[in-house]
């Protein structure tokens, strides 16, 4: 029986793609006359910051090419889940997307590295490395597997909350079935403090907390406040276990199709849109927090040592495989 059900999964999943694709194909990068229009497809709502990044991205993209290359957005997962926007990347359906770096991991092995428990000491150490070599390498090393990244966002750091009870020390997650973003190293960390880790699509989390299919999950302010999870959820925790950047990726299908000053233009404009979201991060996080406190959500600053020692075993384990070791190495000595 589970097989069957595992199996209906993967058929309907299949004929979602192909939907999309007939529906998307023929205009992800459409020509009129001297104008080329590139598809970008995201699962935010408009009122996120980091959507108010992929606007500002747009804008200056426009700007810069005189309007002969342009951005339509699709967000709200109108085209799908961030693993479905990166498949239909990679058969050239969809131009461009914004996924977590916990997703482009399960493409491109390499970014794994970002969903380590606290590997990095703070967001300016973060940025410090996305910025420079290692960031570069990751964003390019991507078009092995058709998917180039073009520049990190600020997804700020991820902490739990929680429906029935307060999580001050990793042994209040014991017993508690945690959802969990699609990705190995999230399902590991969660697992290794204690708790049962759920994955899930993050479309179905809101129902799920509500139903009690979940006892909590993780993720950073925004996306709890835009999420409305804070109606269910009066626990929020700051562990700050990981620092999860997104990605800006187009395919290298349509890459490829650009000429080199169409692709400057791209690169400058998605670099220039770093700033500006970065900005529009910290704003929403302070507005955030006024909603939260309305609504009487409980804060906790717990003894984040406490995790991070627990955890330790995680990082040990990805240092066995030389690449990663290399990759973590480095990091920590920015």
């Amino acid at each position: 029986m589970q097989k069957k059900i595992e199996m209906n999964k993967v058929l309907k999943s299949k004929a979602y793609l192909l939907i999309v694709f007939v529906l998307v194909s023929f205009i992800s990068c459409s020509e009129i006359k001297d104008k080329k229009v590139l598809y970008f497809a995201h699962g935010l709502p408009i009122s996120h910051p980091v959507h108010k990044g992929i606007v500002a991205m747009k804008k200056s993209l426009e700007e810069k090419s005189e309007g002969k290359l342009q951005i339509k957005i699709f967000p709200d997962g109108q085209l799908g889940t961030e693993r479905e926007a990166l498949e239909l990347l990679q058969i050239g359906s969809v131009a461009m997307t914004k996924v977590s770096a916990a997703s482009m991991s399960n493409f491109a092995p390499e970014f794994k590295v970002m969903g380590i428990p606290y590997l990095f000491k703070d967001s300016e150490h973060l940025f410090n490395v996305l910025e420079g070599d290692i960031g570069k390498e990751l964003l390019e090393g991507g078009s092995e597997y058709l998917l180039r990244g073009l520049c990190f966002y600020d997804a700020g750091s991820r902490s739990f909350y929680s429906k029935k009870k307060p999580i001050n020390t990793p042994d209040d997650l014991d017993g508690m079935k945690i959802r969990v973003m699609s990705d190995q190293m999230s399902v590991d960390m969660v697992n290794t403090l204690g708790a049962s880790a759920t994955p899930m699509a993050y479309g179905e989390l809101y129902t799920a907390l509500q139903q009690n299919v979940v006892d909590g999950a993780e993720n950073n302010i925004p996306s709890f406040v835009t999420s409305n999870h804070y109606e269910v959820c009066k626990y929020y925790t700051f562990d700050q276990h990981t620092m999860v950047p997104d990605v800006v990726v187009i395919g290298t299908k349509f890459w490829d199709l650009l000429n080199d000053t169409e692709k400057q233009w791209l690169a400058e404009a998605a670099a220039e849109s770093v700033a500006k979201q970065k900005q529009y991060w910290k704003e929403t996080v302070k507005e955030n927090m006024k909603v939260l406190k309305k609504a009487e959500v409980q804060f906790f600053y717990p003894d984040k040592k406490l995790y991070s020692e627990k955890s330790k075993a995680l990082m040990e384990k990805m240092k066995k495989d030389p690449a990663m070791k290399r990759l973590i190495d480095k990091i920590k000595s920015n």
